[in-house]
């Protein structure tokens, strides 16, 4: 695979509030050692998976069963109206999650809350209740049923990991994934087979999705070089022997960069000690997206063996940081925002809107040209957003304060603890790919 490659440029408005380039340069000036925890994988090593059924047997006090009934006669029902799942609120659930902490042998060390000794468990008892309909349960057998003899690829930074490692759990609860390929010492290209399914899930490691270099103390950058104008090959080039592709972006793009199109310097985001203009982040995630989705839409049409392709645009997922990253209590809360308690911010509200416009833009294309492409956003910004008791803050460590409480120490208040709220990213991409598959045959 090749290297990773960016390119991007971006216009701010001149009324970007000041707190929020101060969010801006906090997030930016997080330490490399910090970037390094968060954004890489560290392999765990643990107990055989197991088929964790007793979390499934109870049912929710929540829904009636006669509601409940409804909702899955309603998923299958192929004129049921469709379902907006971003739209709704966290209501309480005893079943509780599918997996756990110890039942998965693929979570990321610093998302296993669990085994690190978190000791609240309020934040696994809590399902996603859309306002016009019924989101199904997850179940393993069906998703794996529905992408039986296809690939599903994961592009992305570690979000995209996040969320494909929440799949395997969710899925290894039928039967365990086999690694059968990884490339790169941090664990960051990975692919598994579910040999019973012949299905395929992939990691790709790429967090502007554009061509890109990181900043690295090996280099000597200490900002991001992005070429918005091409994308990362390392995903492109693969991109034949993919069915479907979820891209997933975002917090890298906050970080210190200097763009580039046409091989030209279009200005840069947070790069004082140059000359260059700054423009910020936003315009130039767009035209990362609009790269992306072009690509996507045109080497799939140019595949020659290519069928029916799903591509799907994961939104951007809010951190909940309450005051510094390193101070105790960085992201303190054990329970969900009730509705109306916490108003999206500038920053997490532009960068969802930017990516659902592109999604519908390129959409509208794909459907234009003939429609064996769809292209959809799984629209998650509100739902993580009322999700701060969901991070791993503190338990990114095995206990923490096993010493006592200190000080200084660092937080994760952007990934999600596994089991959490994230799995719930995956009810919804199973209902996506149900409906797209529905609607092809």
């Amino acid at each position: 695979m090749g290297t990773i490659h960016h390119h991007h440029h971006h216009h701010q408005p001149s009324s970007f509030p000041t707190k929020k380039l101060i969010t801006g340069a906090l997030y930016a000036l997080l330490p490399l050692a910090l970037l390094r925890v968060y954004l890489f994988s560290i392999p765990l090593n643990q107990p055989e998976l197991t088929n964790n059924t007793q979390t499934q047997e109870t049912s929710s006090p929540s829904i009636p069963s006669s509601q409940a009934a409804e909702g899955v006669e309603q998923r299958h029902s192929p004129r049921s109206p469709r379902c907006d799942y971003s739209d709704g609120r966290w209501v309480p659930d005893s079943r509780g999650p599918r997996y756990n902490g110890t039942s998965c042998s693929t979570i990321k060390d610093g998302q296993n809350c669990m085994a690190h000794g978190r000791p609240d468990a309020g934040y696994l008892y809590w399902r996603w209740q859309p306002n016009q309909c019924q989101l199904p349960g997850f179940d393993p057998v069906s998703f794996l049923q529905l992408i039986q003899n296809e690939h599903l690829a994961f592009v992305g930074d570690s979000m995209a990991r996040n969320q494909v490692e929440s799949l395997l759990c969710l899925l290894s609860t039928a039967t365990p994934p086999e690694l059968v390929h990884r490339d790169g010492q941090e664990n960051i290209f990975r692919r598994w087979v579910f040999h019973d399914y012949n299905a395929t899930i992939s990691v790709f490691w790429c967090p502007f999705l554009v061509k890109g270099i990181e900043k690295s103390a090996a280099s000597g950058l200490n900002h991001n070089k992005l070429y918005l104008d091409s994308p990362d090959e390392r995903w492109a080039s693969e991109l034949d022997q993919m069915d479907m592709v979820v891209f997933s972006v975002g917090h890298w793009f906050l970080h210190p960069a200097i763009y580039y199109e046409n091989e030209l310097v279009l200005g840069c985001h947070h790069c004082p000690e140059s000359n260059h203009t700054e423009i910020g982040f936003f315009d130039v995630f767009r035209r990362a997206f609009k790269t992306t989705l072009k690509v996507a839409s045109s080497r799939y049409w140019s595949s020659p063996a290519s069928s029916e392709k799903l591509v799907v645009v994961t939104t951007f997922s809010p951190a909940h940081f309450e005051g510094e990253w390193d101070k105790f209590g960085a992201c303190p809360k054990k329970e969900p925002y009730k509705e109306g308690e916490k108003e999206m911010e500038y920053m997490d509200a532009e960068m969802r809107k930017i990516e659902v416009e592109e999604v519908a833009a390129a959409a509208k294309e794909a459907a234009e040209s003939g429609g064996r492409l769809r292209i959809e956003a799984l629209d998650v910004t509100k739902q993580a957003l009322l999700r701060p008791d969901g991070h791993p803050g503190p338990y990114m460590y095995p206990n923490p304060f096993a010493d006592g409480i200190k000080g200084k120490v660092q937080n994760d208040c952007v990934h999600w603890c596994l089991p959490g709220p994230i799995d719930t990213w995956n009810e919804i991409l199973m209902e996506m790919i149900r409906r797209w598959k529905e609607k092809s045959s």
